[in-house]
């Protein structure tokens, strides 16, 4: 067996399990995949995206993040920049909307390439040329949009046809549909440029020149100087211990892998509850999501920045605090803003036991596609969820993200590699398939479309499967409850591989957002 490669969509799950066929890494199949999710998810990532990915490295079971998120521009700038953001509606359903902002104003540095530049140069082994090569075929080729990736098209319509470029790729009179085929000559472009030139074209040079040129044009700050000075930050991941594994996820200034980490340490104490789907489990659920969301609470983005946070959350007084405060049933329950479900998620595990992990996100898009490059310019500054002071922080600074690509080690081994989309409804799409995996000794695929819960302010949201008995037995224990019909992208988008007992491998992509997963034997 060669590896196994889980993603949002079924193209890019094959494009890494070719690579692991070709002899590449676990490292190489993660970013052959990234190259084509930029054509098979297009209004979630690209080259205008920022992401971050954690490398297991088995020859010394070490474990780092590369972190390539989007960063605050405008250096070089006297004066602010005067474009506003425009406000724009999304809806996931007939019922439920949320309010986004878009346009230049809303254009931070984007990270992707260089993180994919990075990841080769200290981890592959095949080729940049040769991993950025199926994505230009694709993107040539075209795709044929399946019903999750239709799906959403429509609803990010608004950013993604903003302007005439988005419309000459994404459709000129109405959105693309079910079956419609996408091609994207603009992106393969770009791609044969990068491939040729690489990762550090996109930063210097014409491109450069062109990105910055098509945000300045409408007041935006994104400046030449802001691309030129990007660079990959390597970080050490936060690790907390549950039901005899190590969660290893993505460290401050990020909160959603140290907040998944908080919340498995706080249900270690209480237990689980039972079988998974049942009113003890979900209860216990809610529980710990409710206390990961008061934690985020109070200075919580300014400890973010300033070190020690981790440990201190972490600590065992902490955790005990968290679980008492549960056994009493006291405690208020905290309000987070949320953004839309488009980030995309890899998973690798290659034969030698290496691990990739890769989350990238546009946001909703901004709207600004580059003339003549087909780049798509993230919307991070315009993203409630990132903390709405941060668009005042100093040119350079990253923002922070809830993006959480983790790993789950078995003696020191990738037990679960994993992660999802959905704002800070990832965390619990996360937290559930852990805890479906690790302590329900469930397969990656049942853990995966098992119906989520999801806390989000005094409200429980039960996707659709959770028992009616459950709902029930939850409002009788005070909560409001809101209840789906059906699963939905609003639960988020999870991708993931994990290692059996007997040694062999397992893939899934979400049926929500029509993943695949590849084994390579």
């Amino acid at each position: 067996m060669r590896g196994a490669v889980a993603a949002g969509h079924p193209l890019t799950a094959q494009a890494g399990a070719e690579t692991l066929a070709e002899g590449g890494n676990a490292v190489d199949a993660c970013i052959a995949a990234a190259f084509v999710s930029w054509v098979t998810e297009s209004p979630l990532t690209g080259p205008g995206a920022g992401g971050f990915m954690l490398v297991h490295r088995a020859r010394d079971r070490s474990d780092r993040i590369l972190d390539f998120f989007v960063s605050i521009p405008g250096r070089g700038l006297h004066e602010p920049a005067g474009a506003r953001m425009v406000e724009v509606d999304v809806p996931f359903d007939e019922h439920t909307t949320q309010l986004f902002r878009i346009g230049a104003a809303a254009c931070a540095v984007p990270g992707a390439v260089a993180g994919l530049g990075e990841a080769h140069r200290l981890y592959a082994r095949l080729p940049w040329a040769d991993l950025v090569a199926p994505a230009i075929e694709i993107a040539r080729k075209g795709v044929q949009l399946n019903p999750e990736q239709a799906f959403l098209h429509s609803i990010l319509d608004v950013a993604l046809r903003a302007t005439g470029e988005g419309r000459k790729i994404y459709g000129r009179s109405e959105p693309l549909r079910v079956g419609d085929n996408l091609t994207m000559a603009d992106l393969a472009d770009t791609l044969e440029h990068l491939g040729e030139e690489g990762p550090g074209a996109f930063y210097g040079g014409e491109l450069a020149t062109r990105m910055s040129a098509a945000v300045r044009a409408d007041e935006g700050p994104l400046t030449e100087a802001d691309l030129a000075s990007y660079r990959v930050i390597r970080r050490r991941p936060v690790r907390a211990e549950f039901a005899g594994h190590e969660l290893v996820s993505n460290p401050p200034p990020s909160s959603g892998g140290l907040l998944i980490a908080f919340a498995l340490r706080v249900l270690e104490q209480l237990g689980v509850g039972g079988r998974p789907g049942s009113l003890g489990s979900v209860a216990a659920l809610a529980a710990v999501m409710r206390e990961a969301s008061n934690a985020r609470g109070g200075g919580f983005v300014r400890a973010l920045y300033r070190g020690g946070l981790a440990e201190r959350l972490l600590a065992e007084e902490r955790i005990e605090e968290a679980a008492s405060s549960i056994r009493a049933g006291s405690g208020k329950v905290a309000h987070e803003p949320a953004g839309v479900p488009s980030t995309t998620h890899i998973s690798v595990v290659d034969a030698d036991g290496n691990a990739a992990s890769l989350s990238a996100s546009t946001g909703c898009g901004s709207g600004i596609v580059v003339p003549g490059t087909g780049i798509h310019l993230n919307n991070m500054l315009g993203e409630t969820d990132l903390n709405p002071d941060q668009r005042t922080a100093a040119p350079g600074q990253r923002l922070t993200s809830m993006m959480a690509p983790s790993v789950v080690l078995s003696n020191g081994r990738p037990r679960l590699v994993v992660g999802s989309a959905g704002s800070i409804r990832l965390r619990a799409a996360i937290l559930q398939i852990v805890v479906n995996v690790v302590a329900h000794g469930m397969s990656v695929q049942d853990a995966i479309a098992a119906p989520r819960v999801h806390l989000e302010g005094d409200t429980l949201h039960l996707e659709g499967g959770v028992e009616t008995s459950v709902a029930v037995g939850l409002q009788r224990r005070g909560h409001k409850i809101v209840r789906w019909g059906a699963r939905n992208l609003y639960f988020g988008g999870a991708s993931a591989v994990a290692l059996r007992d007997d040694g062999s491998l397992e893939a899934a992509g979400d049926p929500r957002r029509g993943g695949g997963g590849v084994v390579v034997k």
